[in-house]
């Protein structure tokens, strides 16, 4: 049975969902406040959380990073606010979807499913995680049985996007993909997200890439009006 984190302070919003959640055989810890809820995290391991941003005490953008400190569990973004600004923020601090209010409980039921489904499945139609990619590209090795990518010899911590995304630009390096090719193999329902959002998650990688090891996060090229290629080895 999958342990969803479910943080939201308005009750009758939490209600719904616990009852959509564990209807569908999820079990169900709630938070009301950041706090409570970086304490649940950290007492007890958790497959998903579903953050709403608007928290009493701090964002839930602020708990997402906080979460990405020590993991890499999904996330699922919940919001009153419909802007840009605020998608992309909260996709580059990891998460992983992102729904406004006012929706449908059993539509947070089926991208928590989709969600945890494409974290232990192939991120393309070429089913490209079942299959070894040798020694790897400047360091970068993807490890097929646990489905991680090692750079220079440690894991990093990809979100299930982040992986798929990377993952992609490994299988052919030194092609261009474009924006709509990249949220064609990385997203279950590409035509849910914009072009932007794959811009965020690069700028994540990337960042993630330099923190390992500076000046790595030039081996992910953006071809400008076209999109975006790894490195060509040399």
């Amino acid at each position: 049975m999958s342990k969803v984190l479910l943080v939201e302070d308005e009750p009758a919003i939490a209600d719904t969902l616990i009852y959509a959640l564990e209807t569908e055989c999820f079990s169900v810890t709630h938070a009301l406040t950041g706090s409570d809820a970086l304490a649940a995290a950290a007492g007890h391991p958790h497959d998903f959380a579903i953050l709403d941003i608007g928290l009493p005490d701090m964002t839930g953008l602020e708990v997402c990073k906080k979460l990405r400190e020590t993991s890499s569990i999904p996330v699922l973004f919940l919001t009153a606010r419909d802007g840009e600004v605020d998608r992309i923020l909260g996709l580059e601090l990891g998460g992983d979807d992102y729904v406004t209010k006012p929706f449908s409980p059993r539509e947070i039921v089926a991208r928590v499913r989709a969600i945890l489904r494409r974290g232990h499945h192939a991120p393309s139609a070429t089913d490209a995680s079942s299959r070894p990619l040798g020694q790897g590209i400047h360091g970068l090795l993807h490890e097929t049985s646990s489905m991680r990518i090692h750079f220079d010899g440690s894991p990093l911590d990809l979100t299930a996007h982040e992986y798929k995304l990377l993952l992609v630009l490994m299988e052919k390096p030194g092609r261009v993909f474009t924006r709509d090719q990249l949220l064609d193999h990385a997203w279950q329902d590409p035509g849910a997200v914009t072009d932007r959002t794959v811009d965020a998650h690069i700028k994540s990688i990337r960042a993630k890439l330099r923190s390992a090891k500076p000046g790595a996060e030039n081996l992910i090229e953006t071809r400008r009006g076209l999109g975006y290629s790894l490195q060509a080895a040399c």
